[in-house]
């Protein structure tokens, strides 16, 4: 199976959150850069450069890529979730966006998602 990992999902599992090892051990991925920002300001944060960077080398290869149109979309959407009080990130929003416009699932523990379609919730 395929799924769109978060930025929440990454931290998990680099931070060995079993619950998270078989979705990244049995399963294709993809990101965005913006989880890649997300992921090294988070690591940086509460680790050191080399961690951030290791994590940096290893999830850039599930990199896609996304285009005006998409940016668009996410938006919109992020706006409609917005007004249904879910307050959730740029990179959240185009991600949980492209997950659903490519077919697959979006992996990650962030509450705000529990409820939404197509989302794989690991608490």
């Amino acid at each position: 199976m395929k799924y769109f990992f978060d930025s929440y999902a990454v931290l998990a599992y680099s931070s060995g959150h079993e619950t998270y090892r078989r979705y990244f051990d049995e399963n294709e991925g993809v990101l965005t850069k913006l989880n890649l920002l997300e992921i090294f300001y988070r690591s940086l944060e509460e680790y050191n450069l080399k961690v951030a960077t290791d994590l940096l080398t290893s999830f850039y290869k599930y990199l896609i890529e996304f285009d005006s149109g998409d940016i668009s979309r996410a938006m919109t959407l992020r706006l409609e979730l917005k007004r249904k009080r879910l307050n959730i990130s740029y990179a959240d929003a185009l991600g949980y966006f492209l997950s659903r416009k490519i077919g697959i699932k979006f992996l990650t523990g962030d509450p705000s998602f529990e409820r939404l379609k197509g989302v794989e919730f690991i608490p």
